[in-house]
């Protein structure tokens, strides 16, 4: 039962990461507010079209 509520917590968090590293990104490159919540509401599908696209 421990490795569940551990592994939910995992994927809790590594989502909220992503939420919030899709934002700053956005912002960053983009300045402004809408786009930023668009993206951090996309989190990590963001974060990897930033990478393809930007790198």
């Amino acid at each position: 039962m421990d490795k569940i509520i551990y592994r939910k917590e995992i994927i809790r968090n590594g989502i909220s990461f992503g939420s919030v590293l899709a934002i700053v990104m956005s912002w960053t490159l983009n300045k402004s507010i809408v786009w930023a919540i668009l993206h951090g509401l996309m989190g990590w599908i963001y974060v990897i079209y930033y990478i393809i696209r930007y790198y």
